[in-house]
């Protein structure tokens, strides 16, 4: 019994894991917006993110129904790690050591929180 109770609960870090991903998308999204120079693709890239952010709120909503909300905000910080990579491979920004510091900070950060209960 307890291995499944595991198992249920990596599945919830999996779903809200893609749903920061999805939140990070939406900057993404956001930055493509105010580079455009037309009406339209702004708008297109600004509806990007309102449907983008749509679905992350009804999906945070149902993780925090199955994790306590610490565990969850504090897993919050990972999608400042993934827009250092969408900035890499999207927008040719550099990555500095101290960004990687940083990134290694929030994921001791977040180790530390989801670990605390056990």
């Amino acid at each position: 019994m307890k291995e499944n109770g595991k198992q249920k609960t990596a599945g919830l870090f999996l779903v809200l894991h893609v749903s920061l991903l999805m939140s990070s998308l939406s900057g993404v999204c956001s930055k493509m917006a105010a580079n455009q120079k037309s009406l339209i693709g702004f708008a297109l890239w600004y509806g990007g993110v309102l449907l983008i952010m749509a679905l992350y709120a009804l999906i945070w909503q149902q993780i925090l129904k199955h994790l306590p909300l610490t565990v969850a905000y504090a897993n919050k910080p990972v999608s400042l790690i993934w827009g250092m990579i969408w900035g890499t491979f999207i927008f040719g920004e550099k990555i500095t050591w101290n960004m990687i510091l940083g990134a290694l900070i929030i994921f001791g950060g977040i180790y530390l929180v989801v670990t605390a209960d056990e």
